[in-house]
């Protein structure tokens, strides 16, 4: 049986030119595998800390050489000698090693790429892929995508207020299709923004840039990127938004959508609205990530089979599954595994949302790198969807491609299909 033999880490840059933690396994077969940390430019402040160094002036502030050093020096010590194929034991050992609630001691950028690496590790040791190794029993699917077509906010400063505007083709009959029908979408949207003079530059994610400041007119114009490259918005592809509204509230607790302050209720009010006038099948932390009164509301305003999904209010715990859930305030969480800190974590909150009854979208960050274990996690989650970016930048196809390879594979998953969300699109209660 081949064990760990060492664990090592350095500092490599990420999509936005931000350093980040790329971690190495060793075995004691003289095989290795490596790992690197996605991170967020959207957090919530309940997600797990980051370590930055933030008290040095190099890379202003922004370094990792702590993280590094947290690997070199305290991981490897405590991983050395452990069967490389037990990735639920390696992750509570560095859930262990921490200690604490935050992952302040080790970062959790340090451990996300420990994890990953101890995964690739380990499928290297059963001769399986790693989306095989992690699903274990689960029943791995290939996952829907949920796919950026415009940003604003934190993900493309100045337009529109919230974060993304995407695109979901529920209606595809595979993976490869699904694929297929955004890149023809994201191409008609690129030739309408053309056809305004808008520019065609793109966000950290590879949506393009809002060419309005209206919210409400950059889902339209969504929808006629739909109509443009062929296929029927509400039938087969659904619209899904990020609002991030974390980044909208204010210190009076009014919200500011598109220059226009309002209340929790007369945010839910519009976003219902939207629902009427437009096929939207999921929305993404509508309120802020402690206004867990505003999020009763979306629930009941909000029309039955419409994704409500939590990020800022959830950050992949499972504390914070379980109060929403026994609140009502959402039915789906995304999961970001630099949320939590190790892929064991952010798989066990995808299980315990399947038991609640709720779904699960498995998401990239903003900072991304070219590594593709996100695919592989998304896959063996079950979960049905994944939400990785745009079909733009490099890091995002990284992505999406080692999906197309899993999809063509002999052994390759089912399909997940539409997740329901044709009834939602279509207005059906």
């Amino acid at each position: 049986m081949a064990t760990i033999a060492s664990v090592t880490a350095d500092w490599v840059l990420d999509s936005r030119a931000v350093p980040t933690v790329e971690a190495t396994v060793t075995l004691s077969d003289g095989r290795y595998a490596f790992a690197q940390a996605p991170s967020g430019a959207s957090t919530g402040v309940h997600e797990s800390l980051e370590l930055r160094d933030t008290h040095s002036r190099r890379f202003s502030g922004r370094g990792v050489l702590g993280a590094v050093a947290s690997v070199r020096q305290e991981i490897s010590v405590a991983l050395t000698g452990m069967d490389a194929t037990d990735q639920i034991a390696l992750d509570q050992r560095l859930v262990s090693l921490d200690g604490t609630e935050d992952r302040s001691h080790l970062g959790a950028n340090a451990m996300v790429a420990v994890s990953a690496a101890c995964a690739r590790a380990g499928a290297l040791v059963n001769e399986t892929p790693l989306w095989a190794h992690l699903a274990g029993s689960r029943k791995a699917t290939l996952p829907l995508p949920m796919v950026n077509l415009f940003s604003g906010n934190l993900h493309a400063r100045g337009g529109m207020t919230i974060q993304d505007v995407l695109v979901v083709p529920f209606a595809a009959p595979d993976l490869v299709t699904s694929i297929e029908w955004v890149h023809d979408i994201y191409h008609a949207a690129k030739e309408l923004l053309a056809g305004r003079g808008a520019s065609t530059l793109v966000g950290d994610e590879g949506g393009f840039g809002a060419p309005s400041s209206s919210s409400e007119e950059c889902i339209a114009l969504a929808c006629d990127a739909i109509a443009l490259a062929g296929r029927e918005a509400g039938a087969e592809v659904g619209i899904a938004l990020d609002v991030a509204a974390t980044h909208m509230i204010q210190s009076d607790g009014n919200y500011v959508l598109d220059g226009v302050s309002m209340s929790s209720a007369q945010l839910v009010a519009t976003m219902a609205r939207w629902q009427t006038d437009y096929p939207i099948v999921s929305i993404e932390d509508p309120l802020a990530e402690d206004d867990w009164d505003g999020w009763q509301l979306a629930a009941i305003a909000f029309k039955t089979g419409v994704q409500l999904l939590g990020d800022d209010l959830l950050c992949t715990h499972l504390d914070r599954l379980e109060r929403a859930a026994s609140l009502g305030c959402a039915n789906a969480v995304l999961v970001k595994a630099n949320q939590i800190g190790t892929l064991s974590e952010a798989l066990a909150v995808a299980d315990r949302s399947r038991e609640l009854g709720m779904r699960a979208v498995v998401s990239a960050r903003s900072g991304e790198t070219e590594d593709d274990w996100l695919a592989d996690l998304a896959v063996a989650s079950g979960a049905g969807q994944i939400k990785v970016g745009s079909v733009a930048r490099s890091e995002r196809l990284a992505k999406y491609n080692r999906l197309l390879r899993i999809a063509r594979g002999a052994d390759s998953p089912r399909w997940s299909g539409s997740n329901g969300f044709g009834n939602a699109a279509l207005g059906v209660r």
